[in-house]
């Protein structure tokens, strides 16, 4: 159990407690002081390790095993009296420019809370230092902690959408500077990483819409301050949108760019191969004289006349300057 539990402790009165006997003993603590919450975070519990928590708080099932198995969508779900929340983590990965999913799945009540963290994005130490250092937040209870944490959430989703749109520009630059190699399959590959990107974000603005309406009663008193990360992720979430049909154009732009360097050097190849066969045209007028003559049929007059030769020769120049002035004049030379 101690490799699970990240962090556990009781917050009474804007104090920390740490908890050093049993768990159930902490829960027992927490309900019977009444102005108290527990707070306890795991990372990537097994079945086994989860029961250990549900024997003392009565979770529903599905979504117990949702919060084990991971890869769930951004999502608010009640069961009686518990809140369910998931929110999906992100990491850039700088060398690779790759984005990597976790997730962080909520259970809330009136005085606990529970995280199970899946993913090495978004570990929670910052969130229960600022929540300990905030009176405010720690006078909210589990909804302080929930908003404390879609914040830092949605501050790592601008974070990334920042550094996204730097390799967009990159890759933009790329794509009008003429290296066409291995742009194609980059862009493919950071359009997949931004539809990722998007999978993750978009599913939790009606999250925070519920709450920001004041549909859900446990998270009335931080309302305002969901309003505001309701507000940081309608920005990430238009910029994510834009980033996809930034993506687009630059695929098109390549592609076009692309089509019209094949259409060049295709209009060149047909250039050079009317210039070969214009220059084979001229040289085949002579031979096909030369090739007459060097039959030397003693019966051709020409054979025995003093101007046949230059004759000849002149007729061959005539010839190939009238084909030349033809070839030019229909543009093949």
């Amino acid at each position: 159990m101690p490799g699970v539990i990240v962090d556990q402790a009781i917050y009474c009165n804007g104090v920390r407690e740490s908890i050093n006997g049993d768990i159930s003993d902490a829960f027992g603590d927490a309900r019977a002081r009444g102005d108290c919450f527990l707070w306890i975070g795991l990372h990537e519990p097994t079945q086994e390790e989860f029961d250990l928590i549900t024997s003392e708080v009565k979770l529903h099932p599905l979504a117990v095993e949702d919060a084990i198995h991971a890869h769930q969508r951004p999502k608010l779900e009640r069961y009686d009296d518990t809140l369910f929340v998931v929110l999906k983590t992100l990491l850039y990965v700088d060398q690779s420019s790759d984005i990597e999913v976790g997730e962080i799945n909520l259970f809330l009540g009136r005085d606990f809370v529970i995280t199970v963290r899946h993913g090495q994005a978004n570990a929670l130490a910052g969130v229960r230092r600022r929540i300990e250092s905030d009176p405010d937040l720690m006078e909210a209870g589990p909804a302080g902690v929930l908003y404390a944490i879609c914040d830092q959430v949605v501050d790592t989703y601008s974070q990334i959408s920042h550094e996204v749109e730097h390799d967009l520009i990159a890759l933009e630059q790329r794509v009008f500077s003429g290296e066409y190699a291995d742009v194609t399959e980059d862009i493919y590959s950071l359009k997949r990483e931004v539809l990722e990107f998007r999978a993750a974000q978009d599913p939790l603005v009606p999250v925070l819409e519920e709450i920001v309406k004041g549909r859900v009663e446990l998270c009335a008193v931080a309302r305002d301050q969901f309003r505001d990360v309701l507000d940081h992720l309608l920005r990430v979430d238009a910029a994510v949108d834009q980033h996809n049909e930034l993506l687009t154009s630059a695929l098109s732009a390549h592609l076009a760019l692309v089509g019209r360097e094949q259409s060049a050097a295709a209009m060149q190849q047909n250039a050079d191969m009317r210039k070969i066969s214009s220059w084979a045209a001229l040289i085949a007028v002579p031979t096909m004289i030369a090739g007459i003559y060097g039959m030397n049929f003693d019966y051709m007059p020409e054979l025995h006349w003093l101007l046949g030769y230059p004759l000849s020769l002149i007729a061959m120049v005539v010839a190939v300057v009238i084909v030349h002035r033809l070839l030019r004049r229909s543009g093949w030379l």
